[in-house]
């Protein structure tokens, strides 16, 4: 696992200023703390710096072809390079390492921009092809790597592995994209391709750049795309085959030089992946989990009682609320406004795997490809009712009754039907995205002031699910919100969680379940068998069964997250008041002050729970004061 970073002179040869790319690129350093290096031409400098996990000797990058006309510098694994060499080797290609990183260069040369086809694994790489003066920019098809690219006005290409790279550059547009906060505000992450900033963008998932001098321009091209369309006849769908599928994921991800652990929360996915891990070697895997303290999220029984099971070495960290100092530190570390709750546990289970391993396996993933998170059910039974009913009688109808019925939190949950009447009113599209809301639209509304209102021009963050919707080829609804949250809650949410919190520790993080080809084959499998009678992953726990307890694999799913409501009415009480009511995000002017107090107020009181909402905004001013 690594970082790169680099420049590319898209109309000339303007000569590479050495500090600004070596600055650059070692911005980075905690990506890559083994290694650095560098490959510069005319017009064009490439940065990388190394976690070395293959090849431990050989592997130091930027790697080259026979003649050193190809260069390039790559952040991630190729899982099946040892095939690839034997093929390259028989096309006549030669050599020198026992690096994965080799074969890009090799594989460009044999087969051009659809070498990316042949690749298994999670990669973000930069290609220098001096021949034919050519810049090509790959992202692996699930998103796992990230690139972020910026073109300057003065016609540089800019681009790297962290946002940080490209700050690193004076001639960054550093505007905020007002776009960008409307999506943050409302789901705690900005979606790609959108950054926090207007002049930066990221490369999406399964796509690449081809940049010829002169003559190209940064348009991203996909060149993968999961699809749901081709769905198998239940009766070949079967748990079996899942589970051989999974074994294979998970070996071929074990390939290493280092070490290799697992997360363990306790749930179905990550409680998989070590129990198959621990069956499949000789030695004790060691497990690593994070215990909250709390009886209402602590899983930490359960990931006991699996290690225990397969003979682990189980080490444990306790997250408790004085944890709650990292949250600048998280800000840094995100380098755009991040609000997954679960970061905080994420960043400490990743510290202390790093103390004993540098490779770890986790489970994420399941959730996304069998349909595991609780909202696929409810969203599922929401639109049954759609169906039934004519949007002109379901809109009015459903709308006046979101606005009639009282908003109770605390009240029992069948009782809580205020939230579903507002996606009753909406389209499918858009009932899912206000499901999946953290700050959802009524309460943006009176959040932003008049003066951010007129800078989003009428953008409402909603317009991104409804794009990949369009892109979208779904057989059911079901499988809509799962292309929709690849698109958007996996790439941008669960995966950016990972890589920077991994990243910032020098740890490398695999997902075996999200191996492309491997998330093809779930895509296929019918709804059915993945949502059954509101309950989700129903073939893997069916077919896990032989493995793990019932009580692992049936118990209601608790989530990687900390008790942050709480935390807030208490060791974080004085905090919320004083980075939210007196904070630098107040000084954007894009903010209504009496609303913003009324909702510390109210869940400072117990009133409301604003606790999700809240922590969106903690960060989001954190974001600021880190770049004022």
């Amino acid at each position: 696992m690594c970082g790169i970073a680099g420049l590319f002179d898209l109309n000339g040869h303007r000569p590479v200023v050495d500090t600004l790319l070596k600055g650059m690129t070692r911005t980075l350093s905690h990506r890559g703390p083994d290694a650095e290096g560098y490959h510069v031409d005319p017009g064009i400098g490439l940065g990388h710096r190394r976690l070395s996990i293959i090849d431990l000797s050989g592997g130091n990058q930027p790697l080259y072809n026979e003649e050193g006309s190809v260069a390039v510098v790559f952040n991630g694994e190729i899982y099946n390079f040892q095939p690839l060499v034997t093929e390259l080797e028989q096309l006549g290609h030669r050599f020198k390492t026992r690096s994965d990183t080799e074969v890009i260069v090799h594989a460009w040369e044999a087969w051009g921009a659809d070498c990316v086809h042949r690749f298994q694994g999670m990669f973000a790489f930069a290609l220098w092809d001096r021949h034919q003066e050519t810049l090509f920019l790959a992202r692996d098809p699930l998103g796992i790597k990230p690139v972020y690219y910026s073109l300057t006005a003065d016609g540089w290409l800019l681009f790297g592995s962290e946002l940080k790279v490209l700050l690193h550059h004076p001639a960054l547009n550093k505007q905020l994209d007002p776009h960008a906060v409307e999506s943050y505000m409302a789901l705690g992450y900005v979606p790609d391709p959108m950054s926090i900033y207007q002049g930066v963008k990221k490369l999406p998932p399964g796509h690449h750049m081809v940049l010829v001098r002169g003559k190209s321009l940064p348009v991203p091209q996909q060149y993968w795309n999961i699809s749901f369309s081709n769905q198998l006849p239940i009766g070949e769908a079967t748990g079996e085959a899942l589970i051989e599928r999974l074994k294979d994921a998970i070996k071929l991800h074990q390939i290493a030089d280092v070490p290799v652990g697992a997360f363990l929360s306790g749930g179905v996915d990550s409680s998989a992946v070590a129990a198959i891990m621990a069956e499949q070697r000789s030695d004790p895997v060691i497990a690593c989990t994070v215990s909250f303290g709390d009886r209402s999220v602590d899983e930490l029984p359960y990931a006991k009682q699996v290690a225990e099971q397969f003979g682990m070495d189980h080490r444990v960290e306790q997250a408790t609320p004085d944890h709650h100092d990292l949250i600048q530190k998280l800000v840094s570390v995100y380098d755009e406004p991040f609000a997954d709750q679960s970061a905080l546990p994420t960043w400490l289970v990743c510290g202390l795997a790093r103390r004993h391993v540098k490779v770890v396996l986790s489970g994420d993933g399941g959730d996304e490809n069998l349909a595991g998170y609780r909202r696929y059910g409810l969203c599922n039974r929401e639109n049954q009712v759609r169906r039934v009913l004519p949007s002109t009688i379901r809109q009015p109808l459903f709308g006046a009754l979101s606005h009639l019925y009282p908003k109770m939190d605390r009240a029992p949950r069948f009782l809580r039907a205020k939230s579903t009447f507002e996606s009753l009113a909406r389209d499918p599209v858009a009932g899912y995205f206000h499901a999946v809301s953290i700050i959802p639209d009524p309460w943006r509304k009176r959040l932003f002031s008049k003066a951010f209102q007129r800078d989003l021009q009428g953008y409402r963050a909603v317009s991104v699910f409804h794009e990949h919707a369009k892109q979208a080829d779904v057989p059911d609804y079901l499988s809509l919100m799962q292309y929709i949250d690849f698109k958007t809650f996996l790439a941008g949410r669960v995966l950016v969680k990972v890589d920077r919190a991994s990243m910032a520790h020098g740890l490398e993080v695999r997902v075996p379940i999200l191996e492309h080809r491997f998330c093809d084959w779930m895509a296929s499998l019918p709804s059915a068998v993945k949502l059954h009678n509101g309950s989700g992953k129903h073939i893997l726990k069916k077919a896990l069964e032989p493995l793990l307890s019932k009580q692992i694999l049936y118990r209601p799913k608790m989530g990687f997250v900390m008790p942050i409501a709480e935390w807030m009415r208490g060791p974080l009480r004085d905090r919320i008041s004083t980075d939210l009511l007196t904070g630098p995000m107040l000084d954007t002017g894009w903010f209504n002050p009496d609303y913003l107090k009324s909702m510390v107020q109210d869940h400072l009181s117990g009133r409301r729970d604003y606790g999700e909402a809240l922590w969106v905004l903690m960060m989001f001013n954190g974001f600021i004061k880190k770049s004022a």
